[in-house]
């Protein structure tokens, strides 16, 4: 049995105390990620931003807002990990300056400056032990794995699963799995239900000691 923390959902990047980023990410494949795991005997630690899905009641679910806090939570509970499961889609840019109260309307619209937010995969898998194993997902248009070659390498995982954007929000999905050796591990497609069973066991034989 593996103890697995997963990170799930979106997060929000505040713009005033009303108005936010955020994207599509609605947690289903997070969902189907924990049951799976703990069908399979596993432990399960989910770290999720607002969804409105459900994740099944023997998941311990720490509820998190904004990518700071998804990463400051996921810290917290990566030293009882054995390994990590990236499903989440946190925002990758904020605003450089949240505005106190509500920025009004104005006719001449209004400007951002981004910035971007800490990189969570990357810092839980550098700042993991060496025992620990980490997984993390990339959303790229078409499936493309070019970016998800260069994804794997900058975050230090040892698989990503690569997916396409119709996969946001939708019951289905397709994923191909790589290794840091650009090799293709495997591919999956059909209901997020039946591709995150064949996930979980694929990570169980080739990660999981």
């Amino acid at each position: 049995m593996a103890r697995i923390l997963l990170t799930a959902g979106p997060t929000r990047a505040f713009i005033d105390d009303v108005r936010f980023l955020t994207n599509a990410s609605s947690g289903r494949m997070a969902a189907a990620l924990a049951e799976a795991a703990l069908v399979a005997g596993h432990e399960v630690v989910v770290v999720s931003g607002p969804v409105p899905v459900r994740y099944p009641q023997a998941a311990r679910v720490v509820p998190v807002v904004t990518t700071r806090e998804m990463l400051a939570a996921a810290l917290a509970e990566l030293p009882a990990a054995d390994g990590v499961i990236a499903a989440a889609a946190p925002c990758d840019f904020e605003p450089a300056e949240r505005r106190p109260g509500k920025i009004p309307r104005r006719g001449a619209g209004l400007t951002l400056e981004l910035a971007p937010t800490p990189d969570v995969i990357a810092t839980l898998a550098r700042e993991g032990a060496p025992r620990q194993w980490f997984v993390a997902f990339a959303l790229e248009p078409g499936g493309d794995p070019r970016r998800a070659f260069e994804k794997i390498e900058a975050k230090r995982c040892d698989l990503i699963v690569v997916n396409d954007v119709t996969a946001l929000e939708g019951p289905e999905t397709a994923v191909t799995v790589y290794a840091r050796d650009r090799s293709v591990v495997g591919s999956s497609v059909g209901t997020k239900r039946d591709v995150a069973a064949w996930l979980v066991a694929l990570v169980g034989s080739r990660l999981m000691r």
